[in-house]
């Protein structure tokens, strides 16, 4: 009997989940078809350079998801269901302090962590849950009111978990089994057709559009499905030309000339969606909801914890010139902010411990019997060895804030003179049943992995660094 591994069930779920959501959001299908053309001219333009940071078919099929739930149960739920595929919880993002409106939520990404089976499929979903028990949001009775709600539904039907157990113990399924597994993985991402409480929903809008999207429904679905493009300023102006209305600005780091870096991300607004409406009285009418909106990224490379620490250093320095300076270009300034302070090369990133590279002796190097120097900066220098960038994988929480309120229709209701309710990393890790990873020691472990292996290859016994 055929089985599927992990990575061609993610890989299947993905492609599926893309084709439902195209039929849901028609605008997410242009987005997809305009990254394509983008994508094909940049290779057209640059040739192999264009590939740096991942080959086209990669890039071509990357997707991430969003998704939102309102309870650990329900999280703990999607950790097994994303198991099955391969895919673990990586990185703490806390929405609430990143975001200037009302986003209660924190969150953490589903993905591969292997080098080879990122290269296989690189599916991620970003995955965020409602936080009730913050003061700053819900008071007493909303917060129990809306426990109550989200203790009462069922988001993930127990035949849907019991695959994703048996896919995640077996690292694998049957051919039938794993029909059955897809099909049930990405209805239960559908949007329902089922009635919204009218009133209870926009009790909740009141407080944020989020916790309406979460917890004013009874069941989950698909928030936004993100391509990757080669060049998103010109998407950006791609998509704008045909008439969709996109976000005000690029979230992340500015286009400038020097190395990629981290994430850049943008969307077209949310769009109004038709909804059936239960009013007080029982009765249905239609109505709209704008909660779901079309995203795409640029990815470049991951940085260090020095490097990041420099990135938000340079975001600091943004802020402070925008606030005396409000009239002014945001994409201006950070670009000059940018080349004044970042390195403008990948030698100088990797040279200076900004960025993370995979390294490879260089097989066409003379040897003319000198020993190579056990400094990783002279072996690049003195041309021993080459850097390859590893691909940021991750997610930026100021930029995923931006999204969102990008894409709200309100501010909502934030009284910050309360005590927030303390997340973290080990406390999701709790709710979810394991470890949320750190994605810089992932991204180090490869760069170290890379680095012994030179190492051995160059006959060096100190270990480099």
């Amino acid at each position: 009997m055929s089985t599927l591994s992990q990575w061609q069930l993610r890989a299947a779920f993905a492609a599926r989940l893309s084709e439902m959501y195209g039929q849901e959001v028609p605008a997410y299908t242009t987005l997809v078809d305009v990254s394509r053309e983008v994508n094909e001219d940049v290779l057209r333009a640059r040739g192999t350079d264009a590939t740096r940071l991942g080959s086209i078919s990669r890039v071509t099929a990357e997707r991430h998801g969003a998704i939102r739930v309102g309870t650990p149960r329900e999280l703990g739920q999607v950790a097994r269901i994303f198991g099955a595929l391969g895919m673990h919880p990586v990185g703490f993002y806390d929405l609430r302090e990143a975001a200037a409106s009302a986003v209660p939520v924190v969150s953490t990404a589903f993905r591969p962590v292997d080098g080879e089976e990122l290269a296989r499929n690189p599916f991620r979903v970003f995955t965020s849950m409602l936080t009730p028990a913050d003061p700053r949001f819900f008071d007493a009775e909303l917060r129990s009111r809306l426990e109550a709600f989200l203790a009462d539904r069922e988001l993930f039907p127990p035949e849907l978990l019991a695959l994703a157990d048996r896919a995640t113990a077996e690292r694998e399924l049957p051919q039938e089994e794993a029909e059955r597994f897809l099909r049930l993985a990405v209805r239960a991402f559908e949007l329902s057709a089922e009635p919204v409480d009218k009133s209870w929903y926009e009790t909740l809008e009141r407080v944020s559009a989020v916790a309406a999207d979460i917890g004013g429904v009874r069941s989950t679905h698909i928030n936004h499905l993100t391509p990757r493009v080669l060049d998103i300023d010109e998407l950006y102006r791609r998509m704008t030309d045909r008439g969709i209305e996109m976000i005000d600005t690029i979230q992340g780091p500015p286009a400038w000339e020097g190395p990629d870096v981290l994430l850049r991300q943008t969307s077209f607004r949310a769009l109004a969606e038709p909804r059936a409406m239960r009013t007080p009285d029982g009765g249905v009418i239609s109505g709209a909801l704008r909660v779901r909106f079309g995203e795409v990224e640029a990815r470049g490379i991951a940085l260090t914890r020095e490097g990041r620490a420099l990135y938000d250093e340079l975001l600091g320095h943004v802020d402070e010139r925008m606030s005396r300076n409000p009239s002014a270009s945001r994409d201006e300034i950070a670009r000059t902010v940018w080349e004044r302070h970042l390195p403008g090369s990948e030698q100088e990133l990797a040279a200076k411990g900004l960025a993370y590279f995979t390294y490879h002796v260089h097989p066409d190097r003379p040897r003319d019997g000198t020993r190579p120097p056990a400094d990783i900066g002279e072996l690049l220098r003195q041309g021993w060895v080459r850097a390859e960038p590893i691909v940021y994988e991750d997610f930026l929480p100021r930029s995923a804030a931006g999204i969102f309120q990008s894409n709200l229709s309100g501010e909502g209701t934030r009284h910050s003179d309360q005590q927030g309710t303390a997340y973290d990393a080990d406390r999701l890790s709790g709710a979810i049943g394991h470890d949320v990873l750190d994605p810089f020691a992932l991204y180090a472990r490869q760069q170290n992995d890379s680095l012994a292996h030179v190492a051995r290859e160059l006959g060096l016994t100190d270990a480099l660094s």
